[in-house]
């Protein structure tokens, strides 16, 4: 196995000893860079952007030209599995995602399968493949799915929601259906997972996105059971390197504990979680990955840096810590702005490495 260049993110990952504090942001490849628009309306839409691997790998690599960054991830989307499933992903301006076809009625949930990711998602195989080599070792590639109960909450709904008035109702009133529904995501993400992983995904995370929309009881019966199923199923080595695997639920800060339990080499945290406090809770159990607000980047450069600094501090000495944002970047950000965190974050931690 060819050793990676700068296998920092991945250190981190297994709190082994870093030189600094590694950083990658979540939504990296998106709409605040020019060339990323570039290229999306060369692809004429998102959906076509993700199915060309050509394309998908070139806005991959488009942010790590730009920054010094210490991870790729692939570009796709989260719901790359549903669409899958033949639900019928699209994406209306300015609504985000929206299925043709949401499961409304029983026998649609009971005719749910497992798709073969390397049949049905072949063009995602492909675009980590191609990503990997055109990476050339520099940096590690992350690959990802969403959750279960997120991706429920989407098959659903149809598409985003302000309350989950529907998954809601199933979950009080059927929770036999969207259990059902759930056990075929799960096994349908494992089986993704680790399709990335043979295709050469160094990393894994999965995007709980909608997992904070659920009460305590309901997130450990309805999201974190299967997030831990999926953790028992996933290949965790390959070739003599871990394959370590990230999870992040949105608003699940009161859960981190819970979290840490699961067998997840690593927990991302949303920014309204003091991450030194997050720290106190897991001990030595994970890493951790976060969290700034995607917000201070509107500022400007000594903000930035003075934001990034308290991350930091906020964490302290040692390693276990990838720095990232607490959400995705937004699309009205400043590239420069980006830059000015990454620099700041590789300076300001090697003082909490020494």
């Amino acid at each position: 196995m060819t050793k990676l260049k700068n296998d920092t993110f991945l250190r981190a990952l297994l709190r082994q000893p870093t030189e600094y504090t590694p950083i990658w942001m979540m939504r990296q490849a998106g709409r605040y860079l020019p060339e990323y628009n570039r290229t999306r309306e060369r692809a004429g839409d998102f959906m076509s952007l993700c199915k060309n691997p050509d394309l998908a790998t070139e806005v991959t690599l488009q942010p790590l030209t730009r920054f010094p960054l210490d991870a790729a991830i692939l570009f796709s989307d989260i719901l790359t599995i549903p669409d899958a499933m033949g639900l019928g992903l699209y994406f209306s301006q300015g609504e985000g995602p929206k299925f043709e076809r949401p499961l409304r009625d029983e026998w649609e949930i009971r005719d749910l399968a497992v798709p073969d990711p390397n049949v049905h998602l072949r063009y995602v195989m492909d675009a980590v493949t191609q990503i990997r080599k055109a990476l050339d070792n520099e940096v590690p590639l992350i690959g990802f799915s969403g959750s279960p109960w997120t991706l429920a909450c989407y098959m659903v709904e149809g598409g985003s929601s302000s309350d989950f008035t529907l998954i809601k109702t199933m979950l009080y009133s059927r929770p036999d259906l969207l259990h059902h529904i759930l056990d075929i995501n799960a096994r349908a993400v494992t089986a993704y997972l680790n399709a990335q992983v043979e295709a050469g995904a160094q990393a894994l995370m999965i995007f709980d996105s909608w997992g904070g929309a659920l009460s305590h009881a309901a997130y450990h019966e309805f999201s974190l059971a299967y997030l831990e199923k999926i953790m028992g199923g996933l290949i965790r080595e390959k070739e003599g390197a871990r394959i370590p695997c990230i999870v992040f639920t949105k608003g699940g800060g009161l859960w981190l504990k819970s979290i840490a339990a699961i067998g997840c080499d690593a927990i991302g945290l949303d920014w309204t979680m003091d991450i030194g406090e997050a720290r106190r809770l897991v001990g030595d159990k994970v890493a951790l990955q976060g969290n700034l607000d995607p917000a201070v980047l509107f500022s400007n450069p000594d903000i930035i840096r003075s934001e990034a600094g308290k991350v930091l501090a906020s964490y302290g000495q040692g390693s276990g810590h990838v720095f990232n944002l607490g959400h995705g970047i937004s699309q009205f950000t400043p590239p420069e702005h980006a830059a000015a965190l990454v620099e700041a974050v590789h300076d300001l931690s090697r003082a909490y490495h020494e």
